[in-house]
């Protein structure tokens, strides 16, 4: 007699929260989940796109692959967007047959009359688990006792031998039913599948409204959506390197780490035009922690000069360091490395009152080329908000005939071309027999690489660990999705791969 109730607790939750709560703060609006304003068609143009880059759910390659052949128009289409990447409609061959139906390249037919108010929502084809426990009531004569077992093993995750019983039941008992063997075979497929992992329809419906609220806030506060999920790392797909250039791409001001601007997380600027900026929060200084924060925080910017910065904080010595690499000082019109310089004579008067001295006695070293600026940034921050370091070598790479990610739309399907990027993300679901998918990235968006296994094992040290990949591949165009199918994957010249080695790390 007792209701289990299932309370998942997600990142999303917390980014979201931090996003209304911040632009409700700059714009004076009240707006919750529930006020969002609803069927936004703007939203769902930029959803149609595959643009969904840390929009909850249907932000990862596969989602990003889908988007624009389900191109979803109303929220029902995000539920089923949300369930049918999935291992059980993937494995039971329900992918394709939803999708030319719903183009209209496919007549919608049901195995069976009875059969068609089970499935007609979904177009006659089972995607969700609710519908195939309703299947086997419907179509093998299950009993509901027996249709809540079929439940708990599609739940039971892999454990050998509780899907597989049901076959023997099922799949008889649907051709007695004068259903057609394919779809009872298909069916079953499903439900193998969803041992693996299948969505019930209400939990599809509950991550589908987090991923309409978050593409809506995407697409009209793309400002707040980023501060937001910047502030609530670690979470989704992608590094905060990548969330701050996806923002800049979108026309977002992000602004630099500044020791008298950031606050510990990062926050919004009002600006000039009534727009507003992200400022990177100093939580992104790498080896600042708890103590340093309390400190900073202690300390009460804005500062007039760096001494008095450093006397009142009374951070260590490594602290001021990694401060002055990240550019924090910036504000004081020092350089990198006459910040340094200074921090480590000042470190040691810390808990004195000693002044610094005038400028004109102070060392003065030349300051870091544009490209070293952000390779610093990296280094010390894992992101940068002044360049991208895929933009230093463009001269280099151009030269040498290779293309930007943002030239591929311009390739003609079957095209063959080489690329260099950096690697974002590596995926190899179990449902792709093999296929790993690459996301690499230059400073005018991604490429989607898909890698059949042979190539991987051909090419596997450096398929597993390159930083900045070259690829020579053909173009394949469908649906207004674009892959570079590899051919085979090579390592660029030393100066490119130490360049890009320098830069970042992902992971």
């Amino acid at each position: 007699g007792l209701l289990k109730v299932d309370v998942l607790g997600l990142g999303m939750l917390t980014a979201i929260r931090k996003a209304l709560t911040a632009l409700n703060a700059h714009r004076g609006t009240n707006l919750t989940v529930a006020t969002v304003p609803p069927e936004d068609p703007e939203t769902y143009q930029m959803l149609q796109r595959g643009d969904s880059v840390g929009v909850f759910q249907v932000e990862s390659r596969a989602q990003m692959a889908m988007l624009p052949r389900l191109r979803p128009q109303h929220f029902y289409d995000l539920v089923i967007e949300v369930a049918i990447v999935r291992p059980g409609p993937i494995q039971g061959d329900m992918v394709h047959p939803y999708l030319r139906r719903r183009k209209g390249e496919e007549e919608v037919e049901y195995p069976h009359p009875k059969l068609e108010r089970i499935l007609k929502k979904t177009l006659g084809v089972p995607i969700f688990q609710e519908q195939v426990m309703k299947l086997a009531v419907e179509a093998a004569g299950y009993t509901p006792g027996e249709a809540d077992q079929l439940r708990r093993d599609m739940a039971a995750w892999r454990k050998s031998g509780r899907i597989e019983k049901h076959r023997s039941r099922m799949v008889p008992r649907m051709l007695e039913a004068g259903i057609p063997e394919e779809f009872a075979e298909r069916v079953f497929s499903q439900i193998r599948g969803f041992g693996e992992y299948g969505f019930p329809e209400s939990h599809a419906a509950s991550f589908a409204l987090l991923a309409y609220v978050t593409a809506w806030l995407r697409r009209h506060h793309h400002e707040a959506f980023t501060c937001a999920i910047l502030n609530a790392q670690p979470m989704g797909f992608y590094s905060p390197a990548t969330l701050v250039e996806d923002a800049k791409r979108h026309g977002v001001e992000v602004l630099p780490i500044d020791i008298n601007k950031s606050s510990w997380d990062c926050i919004l600027e009002k600006r000039v035009n009534s727009n507003s900026s992200v400022r990177m929060g100093l939580r992104y200084v790498k080896g600042l922690g708890t103590v340093e924060r309390e400190r900073i925080e202690l300390a009460e910017a804005p500062h007039p000069n760096l001494a008095t910065f450093v006397r009142r904080s009374r951070l260590n010595k490594k602290a001021l360091h990694t401060l002055a690499e990240a550019g924090a000082f910036e504000c004081f019109g020092l350089h990198r490395r006459d910040a340094i310089w200074q921090v480590r004579s000042l470190s040691r008067f810390a808990q004195d009152s000693l002044p610094l001295e005038p400028a004109s006695s102070q060392i003065s070293f030349a300051s870091l080329a544009k490209e070293d600026v952000v390779l610093w940034d990296y280094r010390s921050t894992h992101h940068s908000t002044r360049g991208h370091p895929m933009r230093g070598l463009r001269d280099a790479l151009r030269a040498r005939g290779f293309p930007e990610a943002s030239a591929f739309r311009d390739h003609e399907h079957g095209e063959k071309l080489d690329y260099v990027g950096m690697v974002i993300c590596r995926q190899r679901p179990g449902t792709a027999s093999g296929v790993t998918f690459f996301t690499l990235e230059d400073e005018t968006g991604f490429v989607n690489l898909v890698v059949w296994k042979p190539i991987f094992d051909r090419h596997a040290a450096l398929a597993k660990t390159a930083t900045l990949l070259g690829v020579s591949g053909e173009i394949q165009k469908a649906d207004g999705v674009i892959h570079l199918i590899a051919k085979s994957l090579w390592a660029p010249d030393l100066s490119l791969a130490e360049h890009a080695h320098r830069s970042r790390d992902f992971h």
